[in-house]
């Protein structure tokens, strides 16, 4: 399946179906319920809504109480402001920061920023600890790559990502198939 080379796009507008794909008509009921939320929201608020606002809004007509933040220790403000919001908002919020439980890069002989003592992440720590306050949706700000996939396979809880760790872009990754600069930097063209 390639459809990134697609020109016709007929499964936009008439559900053409030109590949095999995993079929939506026996979805679990958990999920079916997830699906229409969401093509609710986008109905009701379609370019009205941040994605904060309507994480919101779907963890609130999921009638989710629970809700966990993986975050990394270079995000901790935006995590404190993303937890008080949704505190706010009448939700109980449970965090995991990055260095849950970590230990030395050197005990699992992992490089080094610098020398010295240095904490490694544990993603799949951040995911046991949500798990254990069982959330009932965890919220992704700012992991590294590859953490953030190990947090995400863990996870009991559905996730979703708020924040993309771009330590060069503002934590913006699109901005790099925008910006002629960082797209010729990025093809060597």
């Amino acid at each position: 399946m390639k459809c990134h080379l697609c020109n016709d796009k007929g499964c936009y507008r008439e559900g053409k179906v030109c590949q095999e794909s995993p079929q939506l008509d026996n979805l679990p009921e958990e999920e079916l319920k997830m699906l229409k939320t969401a093509s609710e929201i986008e109905k009701e608020f379609y370019c009205q809504m941040t994605r904060l606002e309507e994480i919101i809004e779907f963890a609130k007509r999921m009638n989710y109480k629970r809700i966990g933040i993986a975050f990394c220790i270079g995000l901790f403000n935006e995590a404190k402001i993303v937890a008080d919001i949704f505190t706010k908002k009448g939700f109980e919020v449970f965090s995991a920061i990055c260095k849950i439980g970590s230990v030395d890069k050197e005990t699992l002989d992992l490089p080094k920023l610098k020398e010295g003592k240095e904490a490694v992440c544990n993603p799949i720590g951040q995911a046991e600890a949500l798990n254990r306050k069982k959330t009932d949706l965890n919220i992704v700000i700012g992991l590294c790559v590859g953490h953030d996939i190990l947090f995400q396979k863990h996870s009991n809880a559905p996730s979703t990502v708020l924040i993309v760790k771009d330590r060069v872009l503002a934590h913006n990754p699109a901005g790099a198939i925008y910006t002629p600069y960082h797209l010729r930097r990025i093809t060597g063209e």
